[in-house]
C-alpha cells in the first residue's frame, strides 16, 4: 500500500479556483520567482510545503504531529453551497457550523506557519538540539496563537456570497483586519472560493455559539482590500480565477524586486 500525501491545510479550499474551461487545473503565481504556472488537474500541487503543527487547545498536550481531525465531507459541502451561493446545501446548522471551525482551524495553520519557520530559523543559530529547537518553535506559536483561537470561538461568522469582485487566495489567506487595516476594522476574514468570504466579528455574547449567517454581497463594501492584503501575504504562491489578476501583481515578485510586507 502506498504512503497517502499528506494533509495541505488550504487543498480543501483550493478546489473552488480550479479551472475547467477546455483545460482543468489552477493558474497560479509562483512567488518565489515570480513566474506565472498552471497547475494541471484538481489535486493543487503547487501547494506543497510542509506544514508544522501545533496544537493550539487551550488547555491540550501542545504538541501535534498530524493535522487537527476535520470533516472532510461537511467542510466541502460547505465550501461548495457558499461558492456556488447556495446556503440551503450547506448541510444542518450544526454541520455548517462544524465546518466554519474546520475552516478556521486551517486557516490558523497556514496563518503561523510563517511565525513557526522564522522561530525555526532563530533557534537554529543557537546551540539547540533539535528537540529543543521544536520545543522552543512550539512555545513560540503558541504564545502567539492560542488566545488568537479563544478570541475566534467566541465570534460570530458570516458567509458573504456572490461577491462581484473575484477574490484572490494565498498561502496564508487568513486575514486579521483589526492588524492589517488601516485603519483597523473589526473582523477576521478567509476565502472561502473566489466569490464567498468567511467573515468573523466579535460577540456579545457569553452563551452558546450562534448560527452561521449568509449573506448575498452585491457589492464589496469593506471587502474590497481583500485582494491587496492576500498579495502582501503571499509568499509562496497565489492564485486568481483569470491571468489577468496575477500579471497585475506579478512585477511585485520578480527576483531583484523588494521582498514583500509580512
Amino acid at each position: 500500500m502506498t504512503e497517502t500525501e499528506p494533509l495541505h491545510a488550504l487543498r480543501p479550499f483550493l478546489r473552488n479556483w480550479v479551472w475547467e474551461h477546455g483545460r482543468v487545473g489552477t493558474r497560479y503565481l509562483d512567488c518565489t520567482c515570480g513566474e506565472l504556472r498552471f497547475d494541471e488537474g484538481k489535486k493543487a500541487h503547487y501547494a506543497s510545503e510542509t506544514h508544522q503543527y501545533v496544537s493550539l487547545l487551550k488547555d491540550a498536550e501542545p504538541v501535534a504531529k498530524t493535522a487537527p481531525s476535520i470533516h472532510e465531507g461537511g467542510l466541502a459541502r460547505l465550501l461548495r453551497a457558499a461558492q456556488q451561493g447556495r446556503p440551503a446545501e450547506a448541510g444542518s446548522a450544526a454541520e455548517v457550523q462544524r465546518a466554519v471551525q474546520d475552516c478556521m482551524e486551517l486557516g490558523l495553520i497556514s496563518a503561523y506557519q510563517r511565525d513557526a519557520e522564522q522561530a525555526r530559523a532563530r533557534y537554529a543559530l543557537e546551540p539547540l538540539f533539535d528537540d529543543e529547537i521544536r520545543a522552543a518553535v512550539i512555545e513560540d506559536v503558541r504564545r502567539l496563537w492560542v488566545g488568537v483561537r479563544e478570541q475566534l470561538l467566541r465570534y460570530d461568522f458570516t458567509i458573504f456570497y456572490s461577491l462581484p469582485q473575484a477574490l484572490l487566495i494565498s498561502d496564508a489567506p487568513f486575514t486579521d483586519w483589526r492588524v492589517r487595516a488601516k485603519p483597523a476594522l473589526p473582523f477576521v476574514s478567509l476565502p472561502l472560493g473566489p466569490h464567498s468570504l468567511l467573515v468573523g466579528t466579535p460577540s456579545a455574547r457569553t452563551s452558546r455559539t450562534a448560527p452561521v449567517l449568509w449573506k448575498e454581497a452585491p457589492v464589496m463594501g469593506p471587502f474590497r482590500d481583500h485582494n491587496q492584503h492576500q498579495v502582501q501575504s503571499a509568499r509562496r504562491w497565489l492564485v486568481a480565477t483569470t491571468d489577468e489578476a496575477l500579471l497585475a501583481v506579478q512585477p511585485r515578485f520578480a527576483p531583484d524586486a523588494p521582498a514583500p510586507s509580512a
